[in-house]
């Protein structure tokens, strides 16, 4: 018995972990340093090409939930990161080289882990787990590309902020869909003065750095709205901001301007912003959104951002163990699945490597429950969904909490983080039984 995986990063890596601790082989190949991409520096293993943050470590806070749990499913990379903290308040911080060389020095020693430093050009056979991220070189992403089953192999270029509907000044905001057609979005209205100083304080606020990025290269459908907005003042007015066919029914006029807002979830707890693709840097997102009317104490689930990446469009190609539906034993793992983030991507791996291992083994495949963090990702990138886009892991794509909470949203969230937890203890039963 033995599973094959491509990609050393922190799902390569927490996959090639969890075969090889239920006794199957793995080889783990990594083109690293035998080919370097640009991004790359260190010849170490899981190593954190952006920031060394892993983000919050509280419980009420949905990736600091989603550590905890693969911190109780015996995670490699938690152990790492737990190893190689830094000081960062509430978050969890990691020395880079440290956090890397644990990983590394482990699957090294691990007797069931064969090392192979190779560029892979084709799809490998089953069973194997592809795990090589945003960075999978030309010739693997182009492998990919021509499977059969693979429809499209998505490039985006950014991507709308989504706020929580419970964080929504409903006061102000109305639902309507244009000429009357539904209900389907919610509709913050602007009035000219309002407009004039959205407009305003969107060219002036700072933009993130993007490497390669120019105005010119941009696709029209993932045009940031602080570059539209350049344009001149009433591009918004008569693009993403039209406010034509939606009638405010306070007034039962059209507004001089319309911010909609999408339902992002299956429960309706978040929404995305229509048309509001942005490389603003995140607080300044925070403000100069927090002007449309009803946003003012908007709660971000995730930030707008803009980068080239490469992911799948999982939804119908791969299940919710991260296994293409087509090819049974053939798994794919990390941002490239639609997660997005360190945390998320490691879950994908511990995921995609439990199911590849008692694959093996011969035994059932663990159910993970929407009740989990862990589950409710692999529900996310699986769900039929046809405006998918890569997520960060929020508790509104967990199931939610049946009663009303006294104590507010945190008093909720621990609930919710327990009972995540006692869920956890089951499903680890269930692996390692």
């Amino acid at each position: 018995m033995s599973v094959t995986v491509i990609g050393a990063g922190l799902a390569g890596c927490e996959a090639a972990w969890q075969i090889a601790s239920r006794g199957v082989d793995v080889t783990l190949i990594e083109q690293k340093p035998h080919r370097m991409s640009p991004a790359h520096h260190s010849p170490l293993f899981a190593e954190l090409v952006c920031s060394n943050s892993l983000r919050s470590d509280r419980l009420q806070n949905a990736v600091g939930l989603l550590k905890e749990e693969l911190r109780r499913l015996d995670s490699l990379i938690m152990a790492a990161a737990d190893q190689a903290r830094v000081p960062a308040g509430g978050a969890l911080a990691v020395d880079r080289e440290s956090f890397s060389a644990y990983i590394t020095e482990h699957l090294k020693r691990h007797p069931r882990v064969t090392l192979e430093s190779r560029e892979v050009t084709e799809i490998p056979d089953a069973p194997a787990v592809i795990a090589t991220g945003p960075l999978t070189s030309d010739a693997l992403a182009a492998a990919i590309a021509s499977m059969p089953e693979m429809k499209t192999l998505n490039f985006y270029d950014a991507a709308a902020p989504i706020v929580t509907a419970e964080s929504l000044d409903r006061t102000k905001v109305y639902r309507a869909s244009r000429y009357g057609r539904g209900d389907d979005y919610l509709n913050c209205p602007m009035t000219r003065e309002e407009y004039d100083a959205f407009v305003e304080a969107l060219l002036t606020a700072e933009t993130a750095p993007i490497h390669g990025f120019e105005e010119s290269k941009v696709f029209e459908g993932c045009m940031p709205v602080e570059s539209m907005a350049r344009r001149g003042h009433m591009v918004l007015a008569f693009g993403p901001l039209k406010p034509v066919g939606l009638p405010d029914p306070r007034t039962g006029k059209d507004p001089y301007a319309v911010v909609q807002l999408r339902q992002d979830d299956a429960a309706g707890t978040l929404y995305n912003l229509v048309g509001f693709q942005t490389r603003l840097k995140f607080p300044e997102q925070k403000r100069v959104f927090g002007m449309i009317p009803g946003l003012e104490n908007a709660e971000f689930a995730r930030y707008g951002v803009m980068h080239r990446n490469t992911f799948l469009n999982s939804p119908g190609l791969l299940d919710d163990h991260y296994q293409m539906i087509a090819r049974p034993g053939l798994y794919f793992a990390g941002q490239m699945t639609g997660v997005e983030g360190y945390v998320e991507s490691t879950a994908s791996g511990f995921a995609a490597g439990v199911c590849a291992a008692l694959q093996q083994l011969g035994r059932p495949l663990p159910r993970f429950s929407r009740e989990t963090a862990l589950g409710a990702l692999a529900q996310y990138i699986a769900a039929p969904n046809s405006r998918f886009q890569p997520m960060n892991v929020t508790f509104g794509i967990m199931d939610g909490w049946p009663e009303k909470v006294r104590g507010g949203k945190q008093a909720k969230y621990e609930k919710i983080a327990q009972r995540a937890l006692d869920s956890i203890e089951q499903l680890k039963q269930q692996i390692q039984a």
